[in-house]
């Protein structure tokens, strides 16, 4: 009980974790259903002021300007900083809790957390204390009180992928040899623009030169899978810091390193199955989660007897990749 590893907690179900980047098609698909035109642009100096705070992009010399397929695509935060402050935090908790965070599905599995989409409201209730604007802009980046089980980015996955139809994740198929009856989804109400924006950008992401997890893309032609790779911050990183230079993962305490995330689906033209890899305090989504989603991803779809037979490369290898 005292391992800090938890090593009896059902993580898929009840570990709790930031969704950082992965959260980003969340805000997207808000922002173009309040009217946003994805193909506007914001231009990303590598950071974001709110008053007299600075709100940093990964990428310290900036991005320039992106347009929300590029911003998806590269993983900009200050696109997302600036598009959480114009359509707010109601809008966006709105849109997570329509693709399944904040709420548990009754999985057959007991020990289901429903994690945390905060709200003013939320916030009023719990902590007594008002929401501020700087919370709306990291909530941008899927940071601050915004918490979600690796199950619940697997189905957030899977409603981008099927189009956004509200599945529920289930175990068990069949009892006493009888098929359990299967609910027939209903339409989350998401227009197609912003579910097709955000499975373009998505498939930037792994299949396009410069996407955050092109190195770990599936090359072979039926295969290829669409992602998004998330690196959740779990420490604050002080002004001094960040002037002296970030310290690397490598060198902090285990417990104060970055989690790493990666959410993909695949095939990207003929989705059949999601996924999500969450890897405890490892560092980069495109470093460490992103490469096991892929391996895991391959083995699954070679047992899918409709691919196309395409000869059997190595899944990171550059045969017929995608990139467009």
């Amino acid at each position: 009980l005292e391992n800090p590893y938890l090593p009896l907690m059902n993580k898929a179900l009840a570990g709790m974790y930031p969704p950082g980047s992965t959260f980003k098609m969340i805000v997207g698909m808000a922002a173009i259903e309040a009217g946003m035109d994805p193909n506007d642009r914001v231009f990303c100096p590598g950071h974001y002021s709110l008053g007299s705070h600075d709100f940093h992009c990964w990428k310290r010399g900036g991005h320039g300007a992106l347009n929300m397929h590029d911003a998806l695509k590269h993983s900009c935060d200050v696109f997302f900083y600036d598009t959480a402050k114009r359509i707010g935090i109601n809008a966006i908790a709105d849109m997570a809790k329509r693709f399944g965070l904040g709420s548990t599905y009754g999985f057959d599995v007991p020990g289901e957390k429903s994690g945390l989409v905060p709200t003013p409201e939320w916030k009023r209730a719990v902590k007594r204390e008002g929401w501020h604007q700087g919370e709306t802009v990291i909530a941008g980046i899927g940071q601050g009180y915004l918490l979600a089980t690796p199950l619940q980015l697997a189905v957030m996955a899977a409603r981008i992928a099927n189009g956004g139809y509200a599945i529920e994740p289930r175990l068990t198929r069949a009892v006493g040899g009888s098929l359990l009856p299967v609910k027939e989804p209903e339409l989350i109400g998401v227009s197609e623009e912003a579910i097709r924006v955000v499975q373009g950008g998505m498939n930037g992401v792994s299949n396009e030169i410069g996407g955050t997890a092109y190195r770990s893309r599936i090359a072979e032609p039926g295969m290829e899978l669409a992602g998004k790779t998330g690196t959740a911050q779990v420490r604050r990183i002080s002004r001094a810091e960040r002037l002296s230079g970030v310290l690397k993962n490598e060198d902090l305490e285990w417990r104060q390193r970055d989690h790493a995330l990666f959410v993909c689906f695949a095939p990207y033209d003929a989705p059949r199955y999601a996924m999500s890899v969450v890897i405890e305090h490892g560092g980069s989504g495109s470093g460490a989660a992103a490469p096991v989603a892929r391996d895991i991803m391959y083995e699954v779809l070679k047992r899918n007897p409709t691919r196309p037979q395409a000869g059997n490369p190595s899944p990171g290898g550059r045969k017929s990749a995608r990139t467009g």
